[in-house]
């Protein structure tokens, strides 16, 4: 079957748009004024470098620029004779060197050409003048993927270069370029495109290809671009297809479906959930989502861009300016008035943790499900404020829980009285407790007049009032616990050794609130306290020996080389009572 001529001609000659527009003069570049401006005025003043290092993210304009370079060294009219940036009119080389067909200007590709032999070769005609052109330039394009023996190679060529000799490199890979070769070159850092400049150059295309797309739409192509203009006339070239079947404006939903992004409006309803700790309800929104043709890591780039703007409109109060659609700015306010900066702060370290998760996950899908869970747990948490004033307030010892007066979101009143019972709950192994209950002594447990009777001015007091009821407990305070200072419901120690249980202090925390009816913090310093109740009671034990053996009882000629093994406390009546020595059996018949 044989098709149309036209038709035929038409796809063979059909030059996509990252080609198509590509820019012809520095002007034409955008969102790279800064570089424009210096090598500009290095032209004019006359002091061009003799080598080049363009870097930046990919599609970003860095071969272009090194082609547009090239064709500034070699531009030559009929009444121009010098390098220049101003390319007014068409040059005698610039056409070939645009189209990289320059005799004068060769271009390399150090992925595919990576060995010293490849160096070597290209410097060989380094030697040799111009053909035709100015100079002779040579463009290697990502240059980090050269070998160690090729830079090596290529190092003292590029200290001290022939006067007709150009370098040219551009990376993507700044960091794996070796240092030896940077300090030869001038660098240019090609910045990334900000999205709504990106945005308004993509508008300016649609008009001269007599297409329409929608301003939300073009917006989600800069998004998505991340910067890179290639990639933003790529993803513009794929959308522009999808006029073909309506004929009309191509709409942002047509984009989104075709970029696989999740509606912006059900990545608001995804985040309300989240942050109202309605795991249930999340998970749903997700798997809706996901089905709907969303990507699981794109998803969470855009939950970690709404937590973002909703933490900017909570810093600056307003959300006015956003750069965001106006039917969001109310919700994002709404979002903005119902948590807290510490919460806000909380989710996107978690999100920014589980981003990464979910990129490199086997099952991006479930590691996006874990990462849901695990913020709507997150969520239900108390906010980092109330812990701050809590602390605050045990420090200035105007502690009292019913003044405390934190702004919930109404999606989470309903989880007050958890969270009540969160914060005079143990925060250590909860596992490890329960499978070993605590409870206080005999009689306080359950009565509250008694238990508030309870009050603590040091350890040794806490030691006595446990007694036998938890000795494990009792004990594990007196041989690890060495008290920096100790406050009513604030209690600092030391480090504890890597011996001690991880959920001792958690155990006595919940003890000392049974005792007392009060919340207790225990906190642990880099700091040396005070010994502990066993290692005092050692000592005095020891002291007390000191003193015993220097009664005058043990200087009497009856216990002249006596052995002395334990003294012992017993109810003194006399002397021969109070002390009792014990002596060898070779010293028998002499105490008797």
């Amino acid at each position: 079957m044989s098709s149309n001529p036209s038709q035929t001609e038409t796809a063979a000659s059909y030059q996509v748009l990252a080609r198509k527009y590509r820019p012809s003069t520095f002007e034409d570049m955008i969102g790279q004024e800064a570089m424009v401006r210096t090598l500009t005025n290095a032209f004019k003043a006359d002091r061009v470098a003799h080598a080049f290092m363009m870097t930046g993210v990919r599609g970003i304009g860095k071969t272009t620029t090194a082609r547009l370079l090239a064709r500034a060294l070699n531009y030559e009219t009929n009444t121009i004779k010098t390098p220049s940036t101003d390319f007014s009119e068409m040059g005698l080389h610039c056409e070939r060197i645009m189209a990289s067909n320059h005799m004068d200007v060769l271009e390399m590709d150090a992925a595919s050409r990576t060995g010293v032999e490849n160096m070597r070769e290209l410097l060989d005609g380094v030697r040799y003048a111009p053909v035709e052109a100015r100079y002779k330039v040579y463009i290697i394009d990502e240059v980090h993927m050269l070998s160690t023996g090729a830079f090596n190679a290529l190092l003292k060529t590029l200290e001290e270069p022939p006067d007709h000799a150009k370098f040219i490199f551009a990376t993507t890979e700044i960091r794996k370029v070796p240092i030896t070769v940077l300090s030869r070159c001038q660098r240019f850092d090609l910045r990334r495109v900000d999205a709504n400049e990106l945005a308004a150059h993509l508008e300016g295309i649609c008009e001269k290809e007599n297409v329409l797309v929608s301003k939300e739409g073009l917006a989600v192509i800069a998004r998505a671009a991340e910067g890179s203009v290639r990639d933003s006339l790529s993803l513009l070239d794929q959308a522009l297809v999808q006029s073909v079947e309506t004929g009309g404006e191509i709409t942002a939903a047509q984009i989104r479906q075709m970029l696989g992004l999740g509606d912006r409006s059900r990545i608001f309803d995804l985040f309300e959930k989240i942050a109202g700790g309605k795991s249930q309800d999340a998970l749903k929104e997700l798997s809706e989502q996901y089905r709907d043709g969303a990507d699981p890591e794109i998803v969470m780039r855009d939950l970690l861009d709404v937590c973002h703007l909703v933490s900017r409109a909570k810093a600056i109060g307003d959300a006015d300016g956003l750069d965001i659609a106006p039917d969001q700015r109310s919700r994002i306010m709404d979002l903005s008035e119902n948590l807290t900066q510490g919460q806000l702060t909380r989710l996107w370290q978690i999100l920014l943790s589980d981003y990464e998760q979910v990129r490199t996950a086997p099952v991006p899908l479930a590691a996006a499900e874990m990462s849901v869970i695990k913020l709507s747990l997150a969520a239900e948490m108390p906010p980092p404020e109330l812990a701050a004033q809590i602390l605050a307030e045990i420090k200035s010892g105007n502690f009292s829980r019913p003044g405390l007066q934190i702004k919930r979101s109404p999606a989470n009143v309903k989880t007050s009285q958890r969270r009540q019972s969160l914060l005079a709950a143990k925060p250590d192994d909860q596992n490890e407790s329960a499978r070993a209950p605590l409870t206080p002594p005999k009689g306080i447990a359950n009565d509250t007049s008694k238990s508030a009777s309870y009050e603590f001015n040091d350890l040794a007091s806490i030691a006595a009032v446990i007694g036998d009821s938890a000795i494990d407990i009792r004990l594990d305070i007196e041989r690890f616990f060495s008290v920096v200072s100790f406050r009513k419901g604030h209690i600092r120690i030391s480090q504890l050794p890597k011996v001690a249980k991880p959920s001792l202090i958690g155990r006595v925390v919940s003890l000392l609130s049974n005792l007392t009816g009060d919340l207790w913090v225990i906190e642990q310093v880099a700091e040396q306290g005070a010994e502990t109740l066993r290692d005092k009671r050692t000592r005095e034990k020891d002291e007390q020996d000191v003193r015993d053996r220097a009664h005058s009882a043990f200087s009497h000629s009856l216990l002249k080389d006596a052995q002395l093994v334990e003294i012992r406390d017993t109810a003194p009546t006399s002397i021969t009572d109070t002390i009792t020595p014990i002596v060898s059996s070779d010293d028998e018949q002499q105490v008797s």
